[in-house]
C-alpha cells in the first residue's frame, strides 16, 4: 500500500484532468481546424467558406486575410466583431458556443475551433486508467547537453514536423534495466512525448504525454521525479482537429509502462 497522501494526489490530478477536457473551451469542444491560403478565407457556417464553422453560427461571419505571415479578420455586414489583427493563440472570436482562433505550426497558419455544445463534448465519457502504483513514481537523473539539442517531432498532420529545443536527457532505473528519455520544456516543465510497449494494446498507439518538474538548474545534473502515474494522453485521442507531436525514436521505450491513462473509450 502506499500512504493515503499520494492517493489523494493521483485521484486530484485524474479528476482535474477529466474537468479540463470537458470543460467549455477543453480539447473535446474542438471541431475545426482550417489551414489558410494565402489572401481572403471565408468564414462562416455556409459549407462553401474556407473556415467553415458549425451550423449554430452565421453562413457569413467574416473574412481572415492570411498576407506576409499576418492573419487579420473583417466581419461581414451586420456582425457585431471588431476588424482585427488576429495574435495567435491569444484573439478568440466568439459566435454563441462557438469560438475559434489563430494557431501557427512551422509556416503554417491555421483557425482552430471549439464548440462548447459539440457532441465529442457534451457525449464524453470518463477517462480510464491503470490503479495508481507507487512503483511508477520514479527518480530518474537529468543531464543536461553539451551543446544545443534539438527534438523533430512527426505529427499527426502528414507532412507537418515539428522542431523544438531539448534541455537534456532523463534517465531511470525499472526492472534492473536503465531507459532514456528526451524532453523538450513546456512553460517551465520538462515535457515528454513517449511510446511503450502497451501502446495500440491498452494506451493510444501513437504516443503518450508526460510532465515532470524540471531542475531548478538545468545546466547541471540533477535528480527529477517522473510520475508515470499522471502519464496522459494527446489531444488528437479526442479529437481530430489536434496536431500533435508523435513519439521519436528515442523516446520509443522496450517496456511496458502499466501506469497511466488508458486508451479512451470515446475514441474515433
Amino acid at each position: 500500500m502506499f500512504a493515503l497522501d499520494y492517493s489523494q494526489e493521483i485521484a486530484a490530478f485524474r479528476t482535474q484532468r477529466e474537468q479540463s477536457l470537458r470543460a467549455p473551451d477543453g480539447w473535446a469542444s474542438v471541431v475545426g481546424l482550417w489551414w489558410l491560403k494565402q489572401g481572403p478565407n471565408r468564414v462562416g457556417s455556409d459549407p462553401t467558406s474556407e473556415v467553415a464553422l458549425p451550423a449554430s453560427a452565421p453562413a457569413r461571419l467574416g473574412t481572415l486575410t492570411l498576407k506576409a505571415g499576418t492573419v487579420t479578420f473583417q466581419p461581414a455586414a451586420g456582425v457585431n466583431l471588431p476588424a482585427q489583427e488576429m495574435k495567435e493563440d491569444t484573439t478568440i472570436l466568439t459566435a454563441g458556443t462557438v469560438k475559434f482562433f489563430l494557431i501557427k505550426r512551422g509556416d503554417k497558419a491555421g483557425i482552430r475551433v471549439k464548440d462548447s455544445a459539440a457532441p465529442t463534448r457534451t457525449h464524453f465519457t470518463h477517462l480510464s486508467w491503470y490503479p495508481p502504483d507507487p512503483s511508477w513514481r520514479i527518480r530518474a537523473r537529468f543531464t543536461p547537453w553539451d551543446k544545443p539539442h534539438k527534438i523533430t517531432f512527426d505529427t499527426v498532420v502528414d507532412g507537418l514536423k515539428e522542431d523544438d529545443e531539448s534541455p537534456g536527457y532523463v534517465t531511470f532505473t525499472k526492472d534492473g534495466r536503465e531507459f532514456r528519455l528526451e524532453p523538450v520544456l513546456d512553460e517551465g516543465e520538462l515535457f515528454f512525448v513517449f511510446r511503450d510497449q502497451t501502446s495500440g494494446k491498452t494506451t493510444y498507439g501513437a504516443s503518450r504525454f508526460l510532465y515532470a518538474d524540471a531542475p531548478r538548474n538545468l545546466k547541471i545534473s540533477s535528480p527529477v521525479i517522473l510520475d508515470f502515474n499522471k502519464a496522459i494522453n494527446p489531444p488528437c485521442v479526442f479529437t481530430a482537429y489536434a496536431t500533435c507531436p508523435l513519439a521519436p525514436p528515442q523516446n520509443r521505450l522496450a517496456l511496458a509502462v502499466t501506469a497511466g491513462e488508458l486508451m479512451y473509450n470515446g475514441h474515433r
